[in-house]
């Protein structure tokens, strides 16, 4: 597949099935990460992998952190939470890891964090491997950082979930390229 291809009809793909990708397919995925536009190169994110059994602790950790923050949530809505991490054999906690610099603010190194997850899901198209990216309330949790060893300067910016495909590509929407592009027409007087 070339690049245009990947970039122009990569889809998520929410069933994702054992394997998850070979080491030799996660070192061309983060590959594919460090090309993202990082101004000052500094590099500023991580990504902490989570398979086989670690999935279930942290579903732990997002259980507990779930209870925490809403004392009202069932207990099958707890369950359904701490079973998250399994819909997936490998999830990537996505890091953005923010460093005091004087031309380089935070808000540019999160989106570069999200630069590089950006390649990594269509490297991962590209190389047939199935990937979709989640974000939601857990990720900004203080205690699903606390629980993942994360320290004050780094923030999550996803979680990347990767497998073997289970289910057929869906087609991309249509994007009407012109209600996100038009030309300037300088100063009005």
């Amino acid at each position: 597949m070339d690049a245009i291809d990947a970039l122009t009809s990569r889809v998520s793909i929410p069933k994702l099935l054992d394997p998850a990708p070979s080491k030799e397919s996660l070192d061309c995925l983060f590959q594919a990460a460090a090309r993202a536009a990082d101004h000052g190169g500094l590099q500023p994110w991580r990504f902490l992998g989570v398979q086989g059994e670690q999935r279930r602790d942290l579903g732990e950790v997002y259980q507990r952190a779930a209870a925490q923050a809403d004392s009202n949530l069932s207990t099958s809505q707890l369950e359904r939470i701490r079973t998250l991490p399994l819909r997936a054999p490998l999830v990537l906690v996505a890091i953005a890891c923010c460093q005091q610099h004087p031309k380089v603010p935070e808000i540019e190194q999160i989106i570069t964090t999200g630069a590089a997850v950006q390649n990594l899901l269509t490297a991962a198209f590209a190389l047939g491997i199935g990937a979709y990216w989640r974000t939601g309330s857990l990720a900004y949790n203080v205690d699903v950082h606390r629980l993942l060893s994360m320290t004050i300067n780094e923030k999550i910016v996803g979680f990347i979930y990767l497998g073997t495909p289970g289910s057929g590509l869906r087609t991309p929407k249509t994007v009407d390229v012109n209600q996100c592009y038009r030309l300037w027409q300088g100063l009005q007087t």
